[in-house]
């Protein structure tokens, strides 16, 4: 079993778990899972058919397998015709797994060596552009909804690129997508390659194991039979009517409970090599669960530091990867001592498919004891209507909307809503001052998300990190980095749809670099700057605590007067 009541050192929430557990043998809770009951999570009737329409993915492991012939046959054939590279256009959870897999795996010798691409920053689309020889790549241009508005963008762009140096640019595409979406057309109309249509019946987060992650995975070379047969053997064990031997219901239970405790930051460990699983079960949770006013917040990415860091809102997701080495050993020890911890073992890297269900299902059961519909995502929708307000807006004005800063000092632009933030800023009105106070409104049981609209480059990670490490020590606080616009198809969710605890320090820079999207009246910079002033917009509408940092044209420079002005206050 891939996980046991061994397996939960929840201390003395134990006896609750426990009585959890009968009430829902009583309920009948894990038959009616499988036959698709919607009032496992919603008794009302509205919820009904959105509800059966996103619960696909339970049989995922047994009905993908039909499909693995035709997957692998197309592998053969575009290496067959000499393709070196493949790129992924996706967003949100169509591109989440594959660089989990790319990540993970890494690229099998003669398969095609795969890139994602789900940032809007033009210096990131340059640079796969750069990374890549255009003649002998494959582009795989993946959306549930088939209209997609930064995968529409990835696409045009280079579409046009393909069509510079192929009579037919077609056969540089495929297609991945939902059943009579625009992109299927799109797909028909430009002579594609070819068109996946994965089932309907499956959210964009929880199709890890369908078309979505598997073609891509295959095309890198991961054996993608293995990857469902590891994960059917987890869908099995699901199925078991009794709860206390169910590992998704042991899961979610535990993890449900501790959120209705107060215990709501899941904070995830990992050994280096799955550690991008990090990036796929952090869009699971918090766009599954963040709403309502409720949710689970989950914490990936971050290095493990004294138990002195840390407040009593924390529950750890503990990773091992075959034996545990000595290090991993001393901080489980200190975990297991202070806090809840949740232990995962996988025996080796094909056990992330494992993971994948595992944490599918357990979500599924956290909604229902959260008393919320995991299934829909009601507030990503909003921040992309704000995103095409302001890109109406430029097409109609040739400029974005003037934004006043509060502070402008030493090239760096502050912006916040002083009503929310800092009602009383005091005579001394500087940089130092408002980021002070704005900081000062952080309470107990919040978290502190920074949220970066620029490059994902290493060095920008690593600044960023520090800032990160300096803020949970000193507020013993849950601290999250996320890119835009990748994050607001993932926390976004729970940044507006969960309970009001955070604190958002948003960070753009005027980058002078740029590229234009063909067909479009705006480029990639325009687009990127528009979805962070529309996330502004939307957190300001939720009353939430937000203060944006416009670090100038030089990233670097101004990273460190971000992390100058953190360090002193």
């Amino acid at each position: 079993m891939i996980i046991t009541k061994k397996n939960l050192q929840i201390g003395k929430y134990k006896k609750k778990q426990d009585k959890m557990l009968s009430d829902f043998d009583r309920q009948d809770f894990v038959r009616r899972i499988w036959s698709k009951d919607p009032t496992v999570w919603k008794k009302e009737s509205e919820y009904s058919k959105l509800i059966k329409n996103r619960l696909g993915w339970l049989l995922l492991p047994v009905t993908m397998k039909n499909h693995c012939e035709e997957i692998n046959n197309f592998t053969e054939e575009v290496r067959r015709e000499g393709y070196v590279f493949a790129v992924v256009l996706g967003m949100g959870g169509s591109s989440m797994a594959p660089e989990v897999y790319r990540e993970t795996f890494g690229v099998k010798e003669n398969f095609l060596n795969l890139h994602i691409l789900d940032g809007t920053d033009p210096v990131t689309v340059f640079d796969v552009e750069n990374s890549i020889d255009i003649n002998k790549t494959l582009f795989i241009v993946a959306s549930k909804s088939g209209s997609t508005i930064e995968v529409d963008s990835f696409f045009r762009y280079f579409f046009e690129k393909v069509k510079a140096v192929s009579s037919e640019p077609g056969k540089h595409f495929i297609a991945i997508t939902d059943p009579q979406t625009s992109l299927e057309a799109l797909a028909k109309e430009n002579s594609f390659r070819k068109a996946f249509i994965n089932p309907p019946d499956i959210g964009g987060r929880y199709s890890a194991l369908s078309l979505f992650g598997l073609v891509p995975a295959a095309l890198s070379g991961v054996d993608i039979i293995k990857l469902l047969s590891r994960a059917e053997s987890v869908m099995l064990e699901c199925q078991n009517p009794k709860s206390e031997e169910n590992p998704g219901v042991l899961l979610g239970s535990a993890a449900g409970l501790l959120a209705k405790k107060k215990m709501d930051k899941l904070t995830f460990v990992f050994p280096k090599p799955i550690a991008s699983f990090g990036y796929w079960v952090e869009q699971l949770i918090a766009e599954s669960t963040g709403k309502e006013n409720t949710g689970i917040f989950p914490v990936e990415g971050e290095s493990t530091g004294k138990t002195s860091s840390y407040s009593n809102d924390r529950v750890f997701a503990d990773f091992t990867l075959g034996k545990r080495k000595k290090e991993e050993k001393n901080i489980h020890k200190r975990l297991v001592k202070n806090f809840p911890v949740i232990e995962l073992e996988l025996k080796d890297k094909y056990d992330i498919a494992s993971q994948f269900y595992l944490w599918e299902f357990a979500t599924a059961v956290i909604g229902s004891v959260l008393g919320i519909n995991p299934f829909d995502e009601p507030n990503v929708k909003e921040s992309k209507d704000n995103t095409f307000r302001v890109l109406d807006y430029f097409s109609a004005n040739k400029k974005l909307p003037e934004r006043v800063p509060v502070v402008s000092e030493n090239g760096m632009r502050i912006y916040t809503d002083l009503s929310l933030t800092v009602k009383k800023a005091g005579k001394k009105r500087n940089a130092e001052n408002i980021f002070d106070k704005f900081l000062k409104t952080h309470r107990k049981g919040d978290y502190i998300s920074l949220m970066a609209y620029l490059e994902m480059r290493d060095e920008t990670i690593r600044e960023l990190n520090k800032i990160r490490e300096i803020l949970r020590s000193r507020f013993k606080s849950a601290v999250t980095l996320g890119f835009g616009p990748r994050f607001l198809h993932s926390t976004g969710q729970y940044h507006k749809g969960g309970p009001n605890k955070g604190v958002f320090i948003q960070i753009v820079s005027d980058d002078s670099k740029d590229l234009e999207i063909p067909g479009r009246p705006y480029s990639f910079k325009v687009l990127m700057q528009s979805q962070a002033i529309g996330d502004y917009e939307s957190l300001v509408k939720h009353k939430r605590r937000v203060m944006s940092f416009d670090i100038g044209n030089d990233v670097d420079e101004g990273l460190d007067k971000l992390f100058r002005l953190v360090k002193d206050i």
